[in-house]
């Protein structure tokens, strides 16, 4: 006789509640959904969230420039109506006879500025090769944090060091009746702008691949060969958006170049005059601002004068972007 098997027993049995409240697999038993605080979906919001406050972000400061732009459109234009055109392009500014022009002011800063540049984008892009490049791995990490501490130096303290030691220096070494001059101004914003050029131009080369390097070695070029004709041709944007960067500090600068450059409304004539006084716009807005009345001409020329640099500005940007933008279609096209 064989074991008979009950028919009761071979009936499936409904499923019971667990009364641990969990079910087989251990997860929690209810009526809410077991994805719904999953971490997946916690990242999801938080994701969502990072990009409405970079969106945030990107929207306020265009509207900040808006802003700042409407603001000196609202106190700088009165001045073309209350100044005949003349006198604003006019070669003098003498605010006490009413003469307002504003060539003087823009020539000191175009050349305090082109020169600066002139002198901080070679040292900016030699000293980056050599961080990059060629110092070891100790040099590298003793001169990086110098040239970040170089970037904090406050502009007051710079002027300082202008007139007491870099304006002496160069009024006894050049024999010129005195050391504030724009070539004084020049060597201090380079100074200052060295240190932007120096970190763009960097991280512009360390994101330039390693076979472009291994590939040049490979073909029996040597390693200056090598930075000159692959590395640094392969970071040409980098390096005019490092030219750009370091033009928009020099020619926004005011303590430094209002402190070093003798402030001499004069119109540069010949490559000489470059050891002569000179008056930038930044510096003229700092020394007048505070003394002129509200409301008056000489108020609202002033700030035709900070709309100009505006504009100086933003076309001096908006050309650098125009090229890396060409320059970059031009490489996505060749590459694909």
């Amino acid at each position: 006789m064989g074991l008979e098997v009950n028919p009761v027993d071979q009936e499936e049995k409904p499923d019971r509640p667990d009364p641990t409240g969990l079910d087989r697999v251990g997860a929690p038993m209810g009526d809410d959904h077991p994805d719904r605080d999953s971490p997946k979906q916690r990242v999801s919001l938080f994701e969502v969230l990072m990009e409405r406050a970079i969106q945030v972000t990107g929207i306020s400061t265009m509207l900040l420039v808006a802003l700042i732009f409407l603001f000196l459109l609202w106190e700088g234009v009165p001045a073309f109506f209350e100044v005949p055109l003349s006198n604003l392009a006019g070669a003098r500014w003498y605010p006490i006879e009413g003469l307002y022009g504003l060539l003087p002011l823009i020539a000191g800063s175009l050349l305090i500025t082109i020169g600066a540049a002139l002198l901080a984008l070679p040292l900016g892009v030699a000293t980056a090769i050599f961080i990059a490049e060629i110092a070891p791995s100790w040099g590298r990490e003793i001169l990086k944090p110098i040239v970040e501490i170089l970037a904090g130096i406050p502009s007051v303290v710079i002027g300082f060091v202008g007139i007491l030691v870099v304006a002496p220096l160069f009024r006894t070494g050049l024999n010129i009746p005195t050391g504030l001059t724009a070539f004084t101004g020049m060597v201090l914003l380079a100074w200052m702008a060295l240190p932007t050029v120096v970190s763009v131009v960097e991280d512009v080369l360390d994101t330039v691949p390693k076979t472009y390097r291994d590939a040049g070695l490979a073909l029996g070029m040597t390693r200056w060969q090598t930075i000159s004709r692959i590395l640094v041709p392969a970071g040409k944007s980098g390096i005019l958006t490092a030219l750009m960067l370091g033009v928009g500090r020099a020619i926004g600068e005011t303590m430094t170049v209002m402190m070093v450059t003798g402030n001499a409304p004069s119109i540069p004539v010949s490559p000489l005059d470059i050891f002569a006084s000179v008056r930038t716009m930044t510096a003229t807005i700092a020394a007048e601002m505070g003394e002129v009345a509200q409301g008056s001409t000489h108020y609202h020329v002033l700030f035709a004068v900070g709309l100009t640099l505006f504009v100086i500005t933003f076309v001096v940007n908006l050309a650098a972007a125009s090229i890396v933008f060409r320059r970059t279609r031009r490489a996505e096209r060749m590459l694909s």
